[in-house]
């Protein structure tokens, strides 16, 4: 017997193309969002007692940068992307990737506390394709954290 819609919406996966970006408090419409990522370094170490106890790992939050690459088409008069990678001085802003439902209501949202853009990626210019043109930017982005609505 198949399951109903409601047991459908709690237990199957969200598609992973309905995604929306939030750039501070001004939305952003991107195609591809990847490097999101939370990451903790390991330590493993040997004490006195390691020959009965067996080794002990610690983890520890990495607190560095990770790279996070967001692409977006490329539209006539559509600055965003090049005025904030070269705002003087370059300014850090918060970044919201949205995961939502069939609706369009945010279901798990990634929250970056500060992405600094580093590199902006031009289109790929082929007279033999008809893709359309796609510019990426890179981020620096630390405090990363996932919430779940």
């Amino acid at each position: 017997m198949p399951d109903d819609k409601a047991r459908q919406k709690q237990t199957y996966p969200l598609p992973g193309y309905n995604f929306q970006v939030a750039v501070d408090s001004d939305s952003a419409s991107f195609v591809d969002v990847s490097g999101l990522a939370v990451e903790y370094e390991t330590v493993t170490y040997r004490h006195g007692f390691s020959r009965w106890e067996g080794e002990n790992v610690t983890r520890f939050p990495k607190l560095g940068h990770t790279t996070v690459t967001l692409k977006k088409g490329v539209v006539p008069g559509g600055k965003f992307l090049s005025q904030w990678l070269t705002a003087d001085p370059p300014s850090a802003r918060g970044v919201a990737i949205s995961l939502c439902d069939e609706a369009g209501t945010p279901v798990v949202v990634w929250h970056i506390k500060e992405a600094i853009p580093v590199k902006l990626g031009a289109p790929a210019f082929d007279v033999n394709s008809t893709q359309i043109a796609i510019e990426t930017i890179d981020l620096l982005a630390s405090g990363i954290s996932v919430e779940y609505l």
